[in-house]
Formats: structure tokens, sequence, C-alpha cells
């Protein structure tokens, strides 16, 4: 629920709302001479005691009893006040991206502020929609955009804050501007990937031991000898398990279960907010056992791959991305192509499009389809399995 009300004794239907962030309203909960349940507004509980408050409901109800109609008086809900004192701070504390959800609707839709919530209109939105496109911006970033704005305005609607979406009919667009191609390597770039990953950790281990050297030159205590690099391990789990960067990087070993050989993708950690498991390979389950192996820290609730100078969750990994890539030769593959990859191996291996989605944890088949043109051949052998039915009669 967004509100939960609490309501006075001395009058009824003057009430004080709580939002989620704590924020208190005193408002009037009523009913208008159509019939129809209305919400007026008095104002900030800061402002007002309980008192004043009360005597304006009063004033209000005695009003409504006469056969007044207060809608026509009273200030609707701008689109600007929803998102400010309503929406903002339940998707800022129930949504893993609620910070960017926020700034995207606050920065992008600003126009509407004014507007009252249920007055907004599809024409309104086509315009803003005409200018960004002939400012550059593609389809497919347009209606993600959008995409935020209905889902705001719907989240509205089953609270019955208004009655409808004034723009759920609006159209998506067709995204033909957009650049489809799927990113993946190619054997030779899997190769160099590999001896780049291998060469890294060899030059690591060489400095750690020379510094170690050097202060057993020195009389100093050394440190244990490095076993393995923590960035290897990583790119092969991103590479053999198609798992986004934040689920990689947010694993704990109570997550690895080497009996069964899966991972479990926490829904706190999931892009969709639902869990999901991935089998693990050889190649994966070898690359976790042999880290598990070289590291201290394998406690149940532990990370999988902490910080090596922080102990805590790992950032990006940018500059050490950036660095292997410039290594391996490779251009144009995004840390997130990885699961591009992990997805185009498997369709180009014949696994059918559902399996997939599934290891992949989409929420839908449309965001696997992207794939399916790297299987030509089996919609061939699809066809061709009605030639043995021919010619079987």
């Amino acid at each position: 629920m967004l509100i939960y009300w609490i309501r006075d004794t001395l009058v009824n239907g003057f009430v004080m709302s709580v939002s989620y962030g704590g924020k208190k309203t005193f408002c009037v909960d009523y009913r208008r001479p159509n019939g129809k349940r209305g919400t007026y507004k008095i104002g900030d509980a800061t402002r007002y005691n309980v008192a004043e408050a009360r005597e304006v409901a009063q004033q209000f109800l005695a009003s409504i009893e006469r056969g007044e109609d207060p809608i026509n008086q009273e200030k609707k809900l701008t689109f600007g006040g929803f998102v400010s004192d309503i929406y903002e701070s339940w998707v800022i504390e129930n949504r893993k991206s609620g910070d960017s959800t926020a700034y995207i609707i606050k920065s992008n839709f600003k126009f509407l502020f004014d507007t009252p919530l249920d007055e907004i209109t599809i024409a309104q939105i086509e315009q803003w929609r005409s200018k960004r496109k002939k400012a550059g911006l593609k389809d497919s970033s347009i209606n993600r955009l959008i995409t935020a704005l209905k889902a705001a305005i719907n989240w509205a609607v089953k609270r019955n804050i208004i009655e409808n979406n004034p723009i759920a009919k609006l159209e998506q667009l067709s995204e033909e501007d957009s650049d489809t191609k799927v990113r993946y390597l190619t054997k030779e770039e899997r190769t160099r990937l590999i001896d780049a990953l291998d060469a890294r950790e060899k030059k690591i281990k060489e400095g750690y031991d020379s510094h170690n050297e050097w202060r057993k030159v020195r009389g100093m205590e050394t440190a244990p000898p490095l076993k393995a690099d923590h960035l290897k391990p990583i790119v092969l789990l991103g590479l053999y398990t198609g798992i986004r960067r934040n689920s990689l990087l947010s694993l704990e070993w109570r997550d690895v279960n080497f009996d069964e050989k899966t991972i479990l993708v926490r829904a706190a950690t999931s892009k969709s907010g639902k869990q999901y498991y991935v089998p693990m390979n050889k190649i994966a389950f070898d690359t976790l056992l042999n880290w598990r192996n070289n590291t201290k820290r394998t406690a149940p609730g532990s990370l999988v791959f902490p910080s090596p100078q922080t102990g805590k969750k790992m950032g990006d990994c940018r500059s050490s991305w950036e660095s292997l890539m410039k290594a391996a030769k490779i251009e144009h593959f995004r840390w997130h192509d990885m699961r591009h990859d992990f997805a185009s191996q498997l369709v180009m291996k014949g696994v059918d499009l559902n399996t997939v989605r599934e290891l992949m944890g989409h929420a839908d088949l449309k965001m696997t389809l992207r794939y399916a043109h790297l299987a030509p051949n089996i919609k061939m052998k699809a066809v061709e399995m009605l030639e043995d039915d021919i010619i079987s009669e």
C-alpha cells in the first residue's frame, strides 16, 4: 500500500496520511455528491496543528452536506506533486534501481510537472517523443523512458490515486533505428582473451613475489604467496554462466552448490527481482573450485569475489576490464557482452530459445529473441522434419 491512514476519533472523514517516506499530511476522506469517493488534501502536518486541520476538515465536510462538489475548487494532484511527494520515496525504497528510475522521470518529464496527473495526454508525450527523435535519441531509448513513465502512472492507478492511466494506449516506437547487433567473441578473440588473463595473472604473481622478496631482504614480514588473480575467475564465470556483473560480484559462497553444480542468483541481486539457478559446466565448476581452494574467505555468507583492497563488494572493474581488452586486442566488447556471448554460443550450438531464456533469467521470451537469427539451421531442421512424414506415407 502507498499510504496508511490515521483516522480522527472526533470528526468522521478527517484523516492523517503517512507515506512510505514518513511524510504526514492532513486530508479529508469523503464521498462526492455523485457517489464517488474523493480525497481532499488540507496540508502538510508540519504546517498545521491537529486543531487547525480539524477545523478546515469540518468546513469542507459541511460544504459536502450542503450538496456542493468541492472537486471543482480543490487543487488537483499534479504529476510533479505525485512524483516528488509520493512516488519518488516509494520507488527508491522498494526498487533496486529506484534512484535511477526517479532520476529518469524527473529529468526527462519535467515539462509535465504542472499538469494534473490524470490529465496528461498522449499528444503531449508524442510531441516530446518527436523532439527527442530529432535530437538523435534512438527509438529503444525513448521507449525505455516512456516505459518508466507509464509504470509510475500505473502505480498510481493501482493505489486509487487516479482512476485510469491517461497514456495507457500510447504505442511503443518500432525501434527500427536501433542497433540490434549482438556482439559475441570469435574463436580467435576467445583464445586471445584467455591468453591475456593468464598473462595478467602471471605478471601479478611475479610482482607479488618480487615485493615479498624485497621485504624479506630487509628483514620485514612477508605475505603468503598469491595463488590466483581475482579477475580471471570473474571473467570466466561471466563467459560460461552469463550472469550479470552486479549479480556476479554479489555472489556469496552460500549461493554456490558444488554437489548440484549450480549457482543461485538471488532475487535481491537479479535484474528481474526473481531468483533463478544457473548450472555450471566443467570450466565454471573448476574455476570456482580452484578459486575456493585459493582464497581464505569461504564462509557461507562471505562474498565469492571480495575486493582485494577492502574485502567488501567490488566496483565495476572498469579499468581492469579496459586493460584486459587492450592486452587481448579485442575491440568494442563490453563487460555485458559476455552475457550476449554466453547466449549466442548456446543458440549457435542448437539450444532452444526457451532454455536459453531460463539460463539467462529473462522474464519473457522477447529478450531472448534477439539471438534467434544465430540459429538458421534450427529452422531448416524443423521444416525438413515434414519431408520425413511425406516420405513415410
